[in-house]
């Protein structure tokens, strides 16, 4: 007599799917491996180990038993800064990403779910986002000076301010895909039946998107923000390295590089460590999200 068949949730299907992406499954190791590169740097500055404690005596130093990667040109311990920069750039990633994602998202899910004139609205607004060109507006932002706006000198000149000045400026403006993306799925899942059903038993607007539209959309939503985060650390790196993302002395892996890059010739190591870290994080994040959507789209097991 042959054993029934147990049912397999979809989540596990999903896993499954994800295991077999080599790419997908090597990227999630290596941004493991990054995210434990930079939380390290918490015992280790528990242990005497300064990003920002200078000497001059050991400018340019090359690695030792000492500073494992060497100093930078003002006697910096290169590693250490390394690791602080690694948690700059990688929050800036995610939190900017994150509260981003949250605009597209309702902005996507109001305009596909009441259509008409509320679509129009949104979408309009949504293209003219788009039409802007990213790069200048966002060089036009970061240069804003943060005193006209009723914010302390101190704060205005501080690393807590270039922090929130990039994630918010790249939350402004980073969202355009995540709205687009969530408005088609979600014209598409408003005609199902049981939305129809939801809806003539008189469940609310804001039910029914949140317990069975966006529930639904789920899969364009996680890759789109996966996605997401390579490009806005890319982002962040390009500000900070044209001088108006988060501010010297607190590191960044885009500052890091814009100070480096008049010592190509001299100490190339200082310009190629923060630019491999970039390299192979945005790399990692994009064969990420290459096989989150090989686990979600049902046509793979084909």
């Amino acid at each position: 007599m042959s054993r029934p068949e147990v049912a397999v949730s979809p989540w596990r299907l999903r896993w499954r799917r994800f295991l077999r992406h080599r790419a997908g499954v090597s990227s999630l190791v290596v941004l493991g491996l990054l995210i434990l590169f930079a939380l390290a740097a918490l015992p280790m500055q528990r242990f005497g180990w300064d990003p920002d404690a200078t000497d001059l005596f050991s400018r340019f130093d090359p690695p030792s038993a000492k500073h494992w990667l060497g100093t930078d040109e003002a006697g910096r311990d290169e590693l250490i800064r390394l690791m602080v920069g690694g948690q700059m750039s990688l929050l800036v990633g995610v939190m900017a990403t994150g509260i981003g994602g949250v605009v597209g998202l309702l902005i996507g899910v109001c305009a596909g779910y009441f259509g008409g004139r509320v679509d129009a609205v949104l979408m309009r607004f949504t293209d003219g986002m788009i039409a802007l060109p990213l790069l200048p507006l966002l060089i036009v932002l970061g240069a804003v000076d943060l005193t006209k706006l009723g914010f302390s000198r101190e704060f205005a000149h501080s690393g807590a301010a270039g922090f929130w000045r990039i994630i918010v400026i790249i939350a402004i403006v980073d969202w355009t895909a995540i709205a687009r993306l969530v408005r088609a799925a979600t014209i598409a899942i408003k005609e199902r039946d049981f939305v129809r059903a939801a809806r003539a038993s008189g469940a609310g607007a804001g039910y029914v998107m949140t317990s069975h539209v966006l529930p639904n959309v789920a899969t364009p939503i996680i890759v789109a923000f996966t996605l997401t985060v390579g490009r806005v650390i890319l982002f962040e790196s390009v500000l900070s390295f044209l001088g108006f993302g988060i501010v010297p002395p607190t590191p960044s892996w885009g500052n890091m590089l814009n100070n480096a890059q008049e010592l190509v010739t001299s100490a190339p190591a200082l310009a190629i460590y923060p630019g491999l870290l970039i390299f192979v994080t945005v790399i990692a994040v994009n064969f990420l999200g290459d096989g989150l959507q090989h686990a979600f789209d049902p046509r793979s097991e084909r």
